[in-house]
């Protein structure tokens, strides 16, 4: 039986299962070396005589019963005083000679009355001592964080920021995707059985055009974002430009203040319930989705979103669902020969589709 599995069994009134947090523990090396060197009237006088340095430095025993409350250090004397040397070796810091040490002074000494006696045991120092307690008194924390972290780490929860409960995730019934460039913004509104509801683009023509004038953001974004479907959750896209680049600035500066602003014109409810409603995802993660990496660099997404919107025709599930009095008119817009290659309008559809299918695959 493992030793967190067979603790609660020594603990029989639960009560005394208590959650210390290890680094809270941690206390400065007492110093009384000074005073040992010094004559028995010295040590008198400085260390018992004087207020403050007895209030200063106070003996291990004070330090160990300090650490912890009456009732923790009762479970922890009643795991020591009861457990056999095979329990006491599932404690990592016990195992070996310091198992057998505790066993063998019990037997001569009798039942450890207090922390303090511990350090009689051989092997046993004084930060040996709160391990052991601390591990007596958490036997699971280091497992709980490892299994919280493995979790946090699966693929659904990486690529999506700020973090997010899964459980909230499986609710979600239609998502915005929002992509930005330089001069438009586009958005596709698209529901959780992939149908297509809304997907467009606006310009944005006075983008990138002198200085960084707030009013003007402002006043071009809030134009866009009246136009942007409800949704559950809003999805913009983390554009990966490499900040080594210093030419790349003014496009950086431009991404991040478009950024920025969505994420406040969009999330109008954060401040009533406390909930993200607008998240973000990296550029590089759909294009990982798709294959359209190449390198450390993304090529364009646009024969795929073609072939999306032919089978959305001719066959009977599509990837992609759009409704057919749409479905022509994007066609069309995409196969026209102009200068206008709606890149972000296709990208938005493409980072709504891998968020779904990501979703998807990872909290199912």
């Amino acid at each position: 039986m493992s030793f967190s599995a067979w603790l609660p069994s020594l603990l029989r009134r639960g009560r005394y299962f208590f959650h210390v947090p290890l680094g809270s523990c941690q206390l400065q090396p007492l110093h009384h070396s000074w005073c040992q060197k010094k004559s028995k009237s010295a040590v008198q006088h400085n260390c018992v005589n004087s207020p403050t340095m007895n209030q200063t430095f106070k003996t291990p025993n004070d330090a160990l019963s300090n650490l912890y409350s009456s009732e923790q250090q009762s479970a922890i004397l009643q795991v020591l005083n009861t457990a056999s040397e095979r329990e006491l070796s599932a404690i990592k810091l016990l195992q070996g000679r310091k198992s057998v040490g505790v066993i063998e002074h019990r037997e001569k000494y009798g039942p450890f009355q207090n922390l303090q006696s511990l350090l009689n045991v051989p092997l046993f120092q004084y930060k040996t001592v709160i391990k052991v307690c601390n591990f007596i008194l958490n036997p699971s924390e280091k497992g709980d964080r490892r299994e919280r972290k493995i979790q946090d780490t699966r693929p659904s929860m990486r690529f999506i920021k700020p973090e997010i409960e899964r459980e909230r995730l499986k609710t979600v019934n239609s998502i915005v995707s929002v992509v930005f460039g330089t001069r438009k913004i586009a958005w596709a509104h698209v529901d959780r059985n992939l149908v297509v509801h809304d997907w467009q683009q606006e310009k944005c023509g006075r983008f990138m055009k002198g200085t960084y004038i707030p009013a003007v953001y402002l006043e071009e974004i809030s134009s866009v974002v009246s136009k942007i479907p409800e949704a559950d959750l809003y999805i913009l896209e983390k554009n990966g430009l490499p900040a080594q680049n210093t030419n790349l600035f003014p496009i950086t500066l431009h991404l991040r203040t478009v950024e920025a602003m969505l994420y406040a014109l969009l999330q109008k409810t954060f401040t009533q319930g406390g909930q993200h409603k607008v998240l973000s995802m990296a550029r590089s993660t759909v294009g990982k989705h798709f294959g359209l990496m190449v390198g450390d660099s993304r090529s364009s997404g646009m024969d795929l979103v073609k072939q999306f919107l032919l089978q959305s025709i001719i066959q009977e599930q599509p990837r992609l669902s759009f409704s057919r009095n749409k479905v022509v008119h994007y066609r069309n817009l995409f196969s026209s020969v102009t200068e206008n290659r709606h890149e972000e309008m296709c990208d938005s559809l493409l980072q709504a589709l891998a968020f779904y299918e990501l979703i998807l695959n990872n909290t199912t």
